[in-house]
């Protein structure tokens, strides 16, 4: 029994209370936990759901309203499940943001930001077929709409919509698969979670200095453990407002009506997390450039380590890098806002503005601030030196 037990304790042991963590961190870093605590709510919540849901057309909108009903602590599993996807979303969102300000995605934690990037992306399409579980219009004609772009593909797009349709349109055969992925990958980012831990604590956490060493830290557990705790707590008392309060202000009422396909909700929006690259998506007049770019505004996260060579790691010390991340921050809520307009002018301008506006931050304002901060850096030195 000792032998089984030893590994498992010195693996906790080193990664949750003798973990050297920066001493200088903040609690802008709670956020990383937070998303594994809104993960570990969404399993729960989600398995105790399977349990009651029936992924067919003619019953899953009414065994929706059986959980909601008749089920004992039903309404609060739905609440919690369905809000929580906003709250993981939410605090994904800031944990990513804060990356970016502090370049936590320069070598050497390269490799954390990559694996990020593709647990964010896996966390988007698990929210997108969840939405569509509860079968009310919103939940149909969503699907239809974003299942629907993959015809943007030349030759095979047809025969690739039809192949997820498991049909001829959004039917049983589509609510079925999309039930059965919605419950498989939140375990693959379970798994993927793991690696990013094990990765991020390979090199150790970024600070917001940018500058770490093995004389600033301190141990995780009690010092980051109480901080951890306190935001973990504060998270709760947030996230129960919406749940106790506020249940469905998140939501889109027209989801309280059961799917029909024979009648088209006037105006198909999106949940709030998917707006700004819903509205990258509509500002192009082409299809299939509308989907590329797309799926392109998340994929470049990817190659940002590659586009940011500046010296200096933290934007809090770049005199243009910070300026210009609060302007990219703008300009993303500025497209939210337009992905949950009406498709006319002068919306869909101000959408075409804003997604120019978005790519060039990532293909031509970082790596020229890249240069000018590497430039400035070495005419100071040189100044210092004689």
């Amino acid at each position: 029994m000792r032998i089984i037990k030893q590994p498992i304790i010195n693996v906790l042991n080193d990664h949750l209370i003798r973990y050297p963590t920066p001493a200088s961190l903040t609690y802008f870093w709670n956020f990383g936990s937070l998303a594994g605590v809104c993960l570990g709510i969404q399993l729960l919540t989600g398995i105790f759901l399977a349990m009651h849901y029936t992924p067919h057309i003619d019953y899953a909108f009414l065994s929706v309203e059986h959980i909601m009903r008749d089920v004992n602590y039903g309404w609060l599993l739905r609440y919690m499940h369905a809000n929580g996807a906003s709250m993981f979303l939410l605090v994904l969102y800031i944990h990513m943001f804060r990356g970016l300000y502090y370049g936590s995605y320069k070598a050497p934690r390269t490799f954390v930001w990559l694996s990020g990037v593709i647990i964010f992306l896996l966390t988007m399409g698990t929210a997108f077929i969840g939405y569509v579980l509860p079968w009310g219009q919103m939940s149909l004609w969503g699907a239809t709409v974003i299942t629907n772009l993959l015809s943007a593909v030349p030759k095979i797009g047809v025969h690739l919509v039809e192949w997820v349709w498991g049909g001829f349109s959004v039917d049983n055969a589509t609510l079925n698969r999309f039930f059965s992925l919605h419950y498989l990958l939140p375990f693959i980012i379970a798994a993927l979670v793991m690696i990013h831990l094990a990765a991020l604590h390979l090199h150790g956490s970024s600070t917001p200095v940018g500058i770490t060493s093995q004389r600033d830290k301190i141990g995780f557990y009690p010092y980051f453990y109480v901080k951890d705790l306190f935001g973990t707590i504060g998270f709760f008392v947030f996230f129960s407002f919406f749940i106790f309060f506020a249940p469905n202000v998140l939501g889109h009422p027209d989801n309280y009506i059961e799917a029909n396909p024979m009648v088209t909700p006037t105006h198909i929006v999106p949940e709030w997390y998917f707006l700004p690259f819903y509205a990258i998506l509509r500002s192009i007049p082409n299809k299939l450039l509308g989907v590329i770019a797309m799926l392109a505004a998340i994929l470049i996260l990817a190659v940002l380590p590659i586009l940011n060579y500046s010296k200096v790691q933290s934007s809090q010390f770049q005199l243009i890098g910070k300026k210009t991340f609060w302007f990219f921050l703008i300009i993303c809520l500025f497209l939210g806002w337009i992905g949950g307009l009406p498709v006319k002018d002068p919306y869909v301008t101000l959408g075409q503005i804003a997604t120019g506006l978005y790519f060039s931050y990532f293909l031509f304002l970082t790596p020229i601030i890249s240069i000018i901060e590497n430039l400035f850096i070495k005419y100071k030195l040189a100044i210092r030196s004689s």
